[in-house]
Order: structure tokens, then sequence, then C-alpha cells
């Protein structure tokens, strides 16, 4: 008989959404900072302004590195969640595809490099705190 699946930590699972949440958030800061942009440069119509930008920012979250690379809000979050990690703390990778738990093996300013248990001792995966959510167990 198999093992049964152990279920995530509540504090994983709210981060799980808070992060659908966070890029909302991105989204609309987005939408903000182009219809300013768009206000400031263009001589239009009060109407025309937002439609524009929401024509504009919705082209730009097709081009995935765009999407990627633009989260104001989620990584300022992301670096206040995962501030406190330090080498060989113990952690979950929130990624939009998986969650995993991890060991922190090295902190380099905004980079973490952390190790799945069942990787080897010289493996490690480093990812940037600003486009990841990494959450410290519940204390």
């Amino acid at each position: 008989m198999r093992t049964p699946l152990r279920s995530l930590p509540p504090t994983v699972e709210r981060w799980i959404s808070r992060a659908r949440w966070l890029r909302w958030l991105d989204a609309l800061v987005a939408w903000l900072v182009v219809w300013l942009f768009l206000a400031l440069w263009l001589d239009a119509t009060p109407v025309a302004l937002p439609v524009a930008a929401l024509a504009l920012v919705g082209l730009a979250a097709l081009a995935h590195p765009v999407r990627r690379r633009w989260r104001p809000v989620s990584a300022l979050v992301s670096l206040s969640v995962s501030r406190r990690l330090r080498p060989g703390d113990r952690a979950w990778l929130v990624l939009s595809e998986h969650i995993e738990p991890v060991i922190v093996t090295a902190r380099r300013r905004l980079r973490l490099v952390v190790a799945r248990p069942d990787q080897g001792p010289t493996e490690g995966l480093e990812v940037r705190r600003t486009r990841v959510v990494i959450v410290p167990p519940a204390r």
C-alpha cells in the first residue's frame, strides 16, 4: 500500500493563494503606470487613455519575458518574506507550477541557492528572491 500524501502547511497554502493575488496587483500597477505615462505624453480624451493603457498592458502580457520580469508588488513582498532566511534553513519554494521543500545553501544579496532534499550535495538551484516566493516554515 502507498503511503498517504502529506498536506502542505497552512502558511504555504496561504502563500499559494496570495501569489495569485500579487500577480493581479502587479498587472494593476502596470496598468496605472502606463495610464500615467499616456496621460503625460498624449493629449487624448479621458476615456481613451485607460482603454489604450489596458490594450498596451494586454499586449505586453503576451510577451513572456516582460510578464516574467515586471513584478514590482510581488518582488517587494517576496523579498520581505524571505528576508530572514539564512544558509541551512529549511523553506518552501512556491512556484506557479509546483511547490517543493528546499534547504537554503547560500545567500547572495537578491539570490538564494536552494537544494532539494533528493539532490546531491553539490547540486543547487539559484533563484532570485524577486521572482519566486520562498516561504520559511511556520514557527
